[in-house]
């Protein structure tokens, strides 16, 4: 196959170098390539050209928040059982853009209904949030999909939540990482690849949250893959509020 020629994929997650990403030749399943990059543009941008880009990441940001969060939040975690806690409540824009712990659970008080402050995990996760919502647009939506690693393992795990935990006392735990290797590599991935060294600045959990992601992508492609919730709405902005699986 000549360099270049195929349609390709990418399943990515933050980590602390920045972004790290599976991507799949969807016409060459030998190619399987392991990218990290500062930028989240950087991925938008890739050279080959990525058709489906799907992203462990809030997409979508209300002006105010109801009971239980975002609507693909509550959607999620009806599937996840005891993988729930993995799926964090995000606050409203306003609260997003606040670069202090204390202003955010401020603003995300004054912003949801009823008043609910900001996790110590998701504040972290606002700078990579902040760098997605400045990109996104609707029309960049038709690429870039958000998801969840949890409900991609729920989905390509027959739609049955994981039995062991990713992490136990925010530590990886080897047994749930090797459960959801062997689920990926049932699916098609090469245990060799999913079993490397990962970069510097990038976990063995990332990797692997990572490569799930890249087979939703390929679901998303293929139009097998469905958004959670079925009626998403869409923010202040038009950006369409789901994760996809």
């Amino acid at each position: 196959m000549p360099d270049g020629a195929g349609t390709r994929v990418a399943g990515v997650d933050g980590c602390k170098a920045g972004w790290v990403a599976v991507i799949r030749n969807l016409d060459d399943p030998a190619e399987l390539k392991l990218i990290v990059v500062p930028t989240f543009a950087d991925i938008v941008g890739f050279t080959p050209h990525l058709a489906i880009i799907a992203v462990d990441m809030p997409i979508g940001l209300p002006d105010r928040i109801g009971p239980g969060g975002r609507g693909p939040e509550k959607a999620a975690r009806k599937h996840l059982g005891m993988r729930q806690s993995s799926v964090f409540t995000v606050p409203s824009r306003a609260a997003v853009y606040e670069d202090e712990y204390l202003k955010a659970c401020a603003t995300a008080l004054a912003t949801s209904e009823p008043p609910k402050k900001v996790s110590k995990q998701c504040f972290f996760l606002f700078p990579k949030i902040r760098e997605i919502d400045t990109l996104m647009s609707p029309k960049l939506e038709a690429r870039v999909h958000e998801v969840h690693p949890e409900l991609a393992f729920w989905r390509l795990n027959g739609e049955a939540e994981m039995s062991l935990p990713k992490k136990v006392k925010s530590r990886a735990n080897p047994a749930g990482l090797d459960q959801r290797r062997d689920l990926l590599v049932s699916k098609g991935l090469l245990k060799e690849f999913l079993d490397q060294r990962p970069p510097r600045g990038c976990g063995r959990d990332d990797l692997l949250d990572a490569a799930a992601n890249s087979l939703i992508a390929e679901r998303i492609f293929s139009g097998t893959a469905e958004p959670f919730p079925k009626d998403f709405q869409r923010d202040e902005r038009g950006l369409r509020m789901a994760i996809w699986a």
